[in-house]
């Protein structure tokens, strides 16, 4: 019998390829997600050491110069964080959509995998019909030659 031939094994590997492309966007979303909440994080750290700072500094008596500055540094700091986090809103909506990309491209993927298991399934069962065909055709003509020289 002929070898196992799938006919959308290119479609299965063109699929697989996507899958795969899809993933790999997903992944370096998800990155540019963590870096971005580091950076929010590290930006919250320094906006609190800098408030502390001023508190210490108005306890030990603070110019109004440098009050200014303070507040202006530290009105800053709010509006890069308050940045960073629409950023972080905007990397999640994308990932979002790329998680449902991923999703859809995995369901493609397995339905024609399971459609490429069913037709080996099927192959394998023809296969085996006709080893049991051909071993009983052996064994009816064996019979027949042994019958054949017995009577001769």
């Amino acid at each position: 019998m002929k070898k196992f031939y799938f006919a959308l094994d290119t479609v299965l590997s063109y699929k697989e390829q996507v899958l795969e492309n899809l993933q790999a966007e997903h992944a370096r979303i998800m990155a540019e997600i963590v870096e971005c909440e580091r950076g929010i994080a590290l930006l919250e750290e320094e906006q609190q050491s800098c408030m502390e700072e001023l508190d210490r500094k108005k306890a030990a008596g603070i110019s109004i110069n440098d009050m200014q500055t303070y507040d202006r540094f530290l009105t800053s700091l709010r509006k890069k964080i308050e940045r960073e986090k629409m950023r972080l809103a905007e990397i999640r909506i994308r990932e979002e959509k790329k998680r449902e990309e991923v999703i859809e491209a995995r369901k493609e993927t397995a339905s024609i995998t399971k459609l490429k298991e069913k037709k080996l399934a099927q192959y394998d069962k023809e296969v085996q019909k006709e080893e049991e065909h051909f071993i009983d055709e052996f064994v009816s003509n064996k019979s027949a030659v042994e019958k054949a020289r017995n009577t001769a």
